[in-house]
């Protein structure tokens, strides 16, 4: 039996955020699957290595949360790390990130598909990882042709350590909301990058009588379930593949430690992994078009989807021809029905793929694919991979 491999993990999970918590189940799955890996939690694994050579490490290797100081002290001692912390991602160490350019313009994908044309973001500025998703999302909508508005929140706003400093805090944030709100143009599709902040800004827009999601529709940050789901109206968000994070992060720790010695490049290898997908709630249940034929379209074609629709049947349920629907089709969406049609029965398969344990051929039928080959087909076209492919890469059942 190979010697044991004493592994530290860095993640923090005295704070249980879904992204540590999940992060950390990964790492576990894989750490079940090697005979001689014993996990060891330990919120400050990096400061346990000594501080020089020549005194031993109590750890073969760390996957967790790096700071820069952890990263240059575990390098100096070659011990192998993975960090999973995007922050210092730009460190000399390995690491596992989502890919949060994906990330940005999934979000403004799922609005654009609804018909806004009013968009804007809400975010905290300290948090590298949702500069460049907001970035991202501004950046779709640009080339998209609108335009996005956006709000910086600086700082914490917890309830927690200085109650009184953070509450005068939070209350010119809110204040900055509130003020927001005057410049926007109805109906908006917004990011908002935390879901504690969304419920506030819910509660802002129903004072003015506004309707979530007809007059303002909002895709939160990650899918945390309870917080999202209730209280009504229920919360879009995205899946991030934290799990899968984990799980990578693991098997880059597991090729290091058996790696020859210097092979440094395989040591600092970075990987970002695309979202899972958006799980769509209640606020951007809404189709923000003007043309009623349009709406009555695209409903059509969500309700329909498991269905093997095509232009055709799409034209005779609004009793217009063809040609019209495909006019109307490109001059307020700029992209083609059938285009649309594939669209939603993709984003429908990722749902599947990564939420249950149908198969794929199963999943294709009840997209409305009707066979595993058009399924394949398609999602290589759109997503770039296969679907199993997609599904091992972003979840696994036991």
């Amino acid at each position: 039996m190979n010697s044991e491999k004493r592994i530290g993990v860095q993640m923090e999970i005295d704070q249980p955020y879904k992204r540590h918590v999940s992060i950390f189940a990964g790492i576990h799955r894989y750490a079940r699957q090697q005979e001689n890996w014993r996990l060891i939690v330990d919120d400050w694994a990096w400061r346990s290595l000594p501080i020089r050579k020549g005194k031993p490490s109590p750890y073969d290797g760390i996957i967790g949360r790096m700071s820069a100081e952890g990263i240059d002290r575990a390098n100096r001692l070659n011990v192998p790390v993975v960090n999973v912390l995007f922050k210092t991602a730009d460190h000399p160490a390995a690491g596992v990130f989502p890919d949060f350019t994906a990330c940005g313009r999934l979000r403004a994908e799922h609005l654009l598909a609804r018909g806004f044309r009013n968009f804007g973001t809400l975010f905290m500025t300290e948090d590298r990882a949702l500069t460049v998703e907001a970035n991202a999302f501004h950046d779709a909508i640009a080339n998209a042709g609108f335009e996005c508005r956006s709000l910086q929140l600086e700082g914490n706003h917890s309830v927690l350590g200085d109650g009184d400093a953070n509450y005068r805090h939070w209350k010119r944030g809110k204040r900055r909301i509130e003020k927001w709100l005057e410049s926007w143009n109805l109906p908006i599709g917004l990011f908002v990058s935390e879901v504690d902040i969304t419920r506030v800004l819910i509660e802002l827009c129903f004072n003015r009588g506004w309707r979530i999601p007809e007059d303002v529709a909002i895709v939160a940050g990650t899918n945390e379930e309870e917080l999202c789901t209730h209280p009504e109206p229920s919360i879009t968000s995205l899946e991030y593949p934290n799990e899968q994070i984990g799980y990578e992060a693991a098997r880059l720790l597991d090729q290091a430690l058996n790696s020859s010695a210097g092979a440094e490049e395989s040591q600092q290898e970075k990987v970002y992994l695309p979202p899972v997908g958006i799980v769509a709630r209640r606020s951007t249940d809404f189709i923000a078009v003007d043309d009623e034929l349009m709406r009555r379209a695209l409903r059509y074609i969500d309700e329909h989807l498991e269905q093997p629709i095509s232009i055709d049947d799409v034209a005779e349920a609004l009793l217009i021809s063809r040609r019209k629907l495909t006019s109307e089709f490109r001059k307020n969406f700029k992209r083609t029905v059938a285009g649309e049609i594939q669209r939603l029965r993709v984003e429908r398969v990722k749902r599947e793929l990564y939420g249950t344990r149908l198969t794929v051929q199963e999943i294709a039928r009840r997209s409305g694919f009707g066979s595993l080959r058009t399924l394949n087909e398609a999602f290589v076209r759109v997503v770039g991979c296969t679907p199993r492919e997609y599904r091992n890469s972003t979840h696994h059942f036991e």
